[in-house]
């Protein structure tokens, strides 16, 4: 068909932004980071018996700090890796106290 209109093909690349709304947040993004990583950190010590403390400690300073970012989080994936990182914090502080805690 002569007459058929055609829609533009864009190529989309993905981007991975915590700032999906526009804005910078830079404060907010390091804590989302320090929480995501910090779970992670705090999930993985709370695996090996002997990083139990490691696991407690970094796990509460994790899920401190996660639980104020969550409140202050202003776009959608801030929170995804906030909870996240929550979630891995908790089950480290939880491995990591079972396996002998702070002592």
């Amino acid at each position: 068909m002569p007459g058929a209109v055609r829609a533009p093909s864009r190529s989309r690349t993905l981007r991975l932004t915590l700032n999906s709304d526009g804005r910078r947040h830079p404060l907010l993004n390091s804590l989302t980071a320090f929480t995501f990583f910090g779970g992670i950190a705090a999930f993985v010590c709370g695996l090996i018996v002997s990083a139990h403390f490691f696991a407690s400690v970094i796990g509460i300073a994790a899920f401190g700090v996660g639980l104020w970012a969550q409140m202050a989080s202003a776009t959608r994936e801030e929170r995804i890796f906030i909870v996240t990182g929550l979630v891995a914090a908790f089950v480290g502080i939880g491995l990591g106290i079972a396996h002998g805690g702070f002592g």
